[in-house]
């Protein structure tokens, strides 16, 4: 079982981890690396060679960035053999993936575009979750998105929609708290509301991430690109007090700062993650 804190394993430092792997060096309070099966798919050549390597001493997670659960094309009949043979030759407990739609007729928007907020709407994705799941071979995740509009007119609040979803596909879910930070903020609500809405027990693993404000507006923007605030470590704490011991990942994206940076942002994120494991412990024993 994989739990406490790892990182989302891109590009920018891969040389580094590597090194420190094969030197058999300290990587922090790294217990698991997250990889984006779409970076490794159809390559030959260091990057996957790279990556068994660091799997030979880190547990990995597959987190993935193309399945387009909420799209209306038919899942790529080679996508889905190659992303099953990957999460085969890992070992991976389940795979994750977004609750949107990111493309089509065949044409990928690259972004991470919401859903309506309709029943229909869930059953349809809840659907395609238990399609994936069947052709995959392990359990289907899925994650819940920043969102800057809500397509339609909505039948069912986000929080009852998002339950509506696990509840149909039988699916767990990825809980993203800065996603659930940067929507309340946009729509001035308290993230807390949210959280209490949905159904933690359903919580299969954790993201964390930093957001920025849009110059000359209060619109946040989830980018990825900036150090984890307190208030959403604080998010983290109050939710893992509630889940108990699930897999926290802090993802980076931009402006990538060196290793050893990242690796003291770990530990800040690590430092929030066993403040929540004592507050469950207590809650457990009482």
């Amino acid at each position: 079982m994989i739990t406490g804190v790892g990182l989302g394993l891109r590009f920018d430092f891969l040389d580094d981890v590597l090194a420190r792997v094969e030197a058999d060096a300290p990587l922090g309070p790294v217990r698991f690396f997250e990889v984006a099966p779409e970076n490794y798919m159809r390559r030959g050549g260091f990057i996957p060679a790279a990556l068994e390597r660091i799997a030979a001493r880190f547990p990995l997670l597959s987190h993935g960035l193309s399945m387009s659960l909420g799209g209306l094309d038919p899942f790529d009949d080679a996508y889905m053999r190659e992303l099953a043979a990957f999460t085969r030759r890992f070992g991976v407990p389940f795979h994750s993936d977004h609750l949107c739609f990111s493309g089509i007729r065949g044409r990928m928007a690259h972004e991470l575009l919401p859903l309506p907020l309709t029943v229909g709407a869930a059953k349809y994705v809840a659907s395609r979750a238990r399609e994936a799941e069947d052709r995959l071979g392990v359990p289907m995740v899925v994650e819940n998105i920043t969102r800057y509009v809500v397509p339609g007119r909505p039948e069912l609040g986000e929080a009852a929609f998002l339950a509506e979803v696990l509840d149909r596909s039988g699916s767990k879910l990825l809980l993203d708290v800065n996603n659930v930070f940067v929507n309340a903020i946009n729509d001035g609500q308290d993230p807390l509301v949210f959280l209490a809405e949905i159904p933690l027990d359903r919580v299969a693993a954790i993201h964390v991430a930093g957001h920025e404000k849009r110059a000359g507006t209060d619109l946040v923007i989830d980018t990825h690109g900036a150090d984890v605030v307190g208030e959403v470590l604080s998010l983290l704490t109050w939710t893992v007090e509630r889940t108990g011991p699930v897999p926290v990942v802090l993802e980076r994206d931009h402006a990538i700062p060196p290793l050893d940076e990242l690796l003291a942002e770990v530990t800040r994120v690590e430092a929030a993650y066993q403040a929540g494991l004592a507050a469950w412990e207590a809650r457990d024993r009482g």
